[in-house]
């Protein structure tokens, strides 16, 4: 009987090294895979996540390192390697009336791709990784903002390095997580003069021609404060309630600054050359490279004031 007792004892000693054993092996494995802190998902991820949703979890964590998968005989492997910056400005491409010729955003990474749209000169896009192929860089679009309407993407963007600007660029600023500024600075629109004006103290800093919204969507008047900031936007309409229902899609609108928390931004255009007269949605549209100028020159705070 003494015997079977101390077997048994052996056997739940033998049972027990084999579980730590196992558990510092899974433990390794996750380590490997990018998993900082394996304790903290295992409890994530049975406590709060639900049954249907713990195989994708799974599948993050499994494919951390993205491919793209060509469409040859032998179906090459290829990895989306990351980048070190996230915004890139389009050159060398066509005007805002598809002018000349246009750099073409593909399917794939490689002129045999399908074109997915032809990309006019000054969008400023946001880059999600980059592939080499047969000596070529291209670049991967992403769009993980916001979308009114997000069916209207449909597959992914390709763009070919040697038409793209790369944008050292910060991303989104918004003024509830930078907390509030002070400045002297001041940007006026006058919606009778189609004019922009902005002010350090009583220097002015730009004068320059700018079209406001139509009359069935005025630019708003009154005294605003710019509050958030980002280098490219995707715009898409129509929007609710307007009674002007008009159909646009434009993605990459560059160097946008939000003022009222209806909508309305002062940005760039590349789609228009109307600068003088009314021309927008609602929005401030100025050419791209003034805005570029002035994106970089308003802090979040700026005061606007759109008068007539």
């Amino acid at each position: 009987m003494s015997k079977q007792r101390h077997f048994g004892k052996t056997s739940l000693f033998a049972a027990f090294l084999m579980g730590i054993l196992i558990v510092l092996l899974v433990v390794m494995i996750l380590h490997e895979l990018g998993v900082k802190d394996p304790f903290k998902f295992f409890t994530q991820y049975w406590q709060e996540s639900p049954p249907q949703q713990q195989a994708t979890t799974t599948e993050t964590f499994l494919h951390e390192e993205e491919v793209v998968v060509l469409e040859d005989e032998e179906k090459t492997i290829l990895p989306v390697e990351k980048v070190l910056f996230e915004y890139g400005r389009i050159i060398e491409s066509c005007g805002p009336f598809h002018e000349g010729t246009c750099v073409r955003a593909r399917s794939g990474p490689g002129t045999e791709y399908p074109v997915m749209l032809q990309l006019r000169n000054e969008m400023v896009l946001k880059i999600g990784g980059k592939v080499e192929r047969d000596g070529m860089t291209w670049y991967k679009i992403v769009f993980d903002e916001w979308l009114r309407y997000p069916e209207r993407v449909q597959g992914d963007w390709y763009v070919a390095a040697e038409y793209v600007e790369v944008l050292l660029d910060e991303g989104d600023k918004t003024s509830w997580e930078d907390g509030a500024t002070t400045t002297k600075k001041r940007i006026v629109v006058d919606r009778g003069e189609q004019k922009l004006y902005a002010y350090d103290g009583e220097e002015l800093f730009m004068e320059t021609d700018i079209s406001t919204g139509l009359e069935l969507t005025p630019t708003p008047r009154g005294s605003f404060t710019i509050f958030k900031k980002t280098p490219s936007r995707y715009m898409q309409g129509p929007l609710p309630n307007l009674v002007d229902q008009q159909y646009y899609d434009l993605p990459g609108v560059p160097w946008n600054l939000y003022f009222t928390e209806g909508g309305a931004v002062i940005h760039g255009a590349y789609w228009h050359n109307s600068f003088g007269r009314p021309y927008s949605h609602g929005c401030v549209n100025l050419a791209p490279e003034k805005a570029r100028e002035l994106y970089n020159w308003a802090e979040l705070g700026t005061p606007v004031l759109v008068r007539d």
